[in-house]
């Protein structure tokens, strides 16, 4: 008589060790991907102030074109944009005389996925750089923008 040698069953399924390095896997992935989606979301909340302040300069040049200045008071003009959803806007700030310039600051309200309380500001020659304090990773349109003026020097 022959002993029956028991033959093991093939496991199915994965081993702990197997389990383990896909985990480890996915977290590496979710490591670079979720702060990098975050910077996208933010970056196209923050597009929508650029294109209320771009909305706003515009209607600015035609109240000027009318008027021969530029309006203080944003119920004035006649914008084209709705009001910012995730941005608190400022009040329209110009020089002594506002027929020569304006400037216009959006502050963002909410949590931002940890950029904070920033600050978006545009002026008569659009967006002011200088005075605004948007992280450049998201910035819509990049660092680029208008200086602020200087007075001419005297010599």
């Amino acid at each position: 008589m022959h002993a029956h040698l028991a033959i093991p069953k093939p496991r199915r399924g994965f081993t702990l060790v197997e389990l383990a390095v896909v985990v480890v896997i996915i977290g590496v992935l979710a490591a670079f991907g979720v702060p990098r989606f975050l910077q996208s979301v933010e970056r196209s909340k923050a597009a929508e102030a650029f294109a209320y302040l771009s909305a706003v300069r515009t209607a600015q040049e035609r109240y000027h074109a009318r008027e021969g200045t530029y309006a203080e008071d944003l119920t004035a003009l006649d914008i084209q944009a709705p009001t910012p959803k995730y941005f608190t806007v400022g009040t329209v700030a110009g020089n002594s005389d506002i027929q020569d310039s304006w400037t216009l600051t959006l502050t963002r309200t909410g949590s931002s996925a940890g950029y904070g309380a920033y600050t978006v500001t545009f002026t008569d020659q659009g967006f002011d750089s200088t005075n605004s304090d948007i992280d450049p990773e998201i910035n819509p349109i990049g660092a680029q923008g208008a200086a602020p003026a200087e007075p001419p020097s005297g010599g």
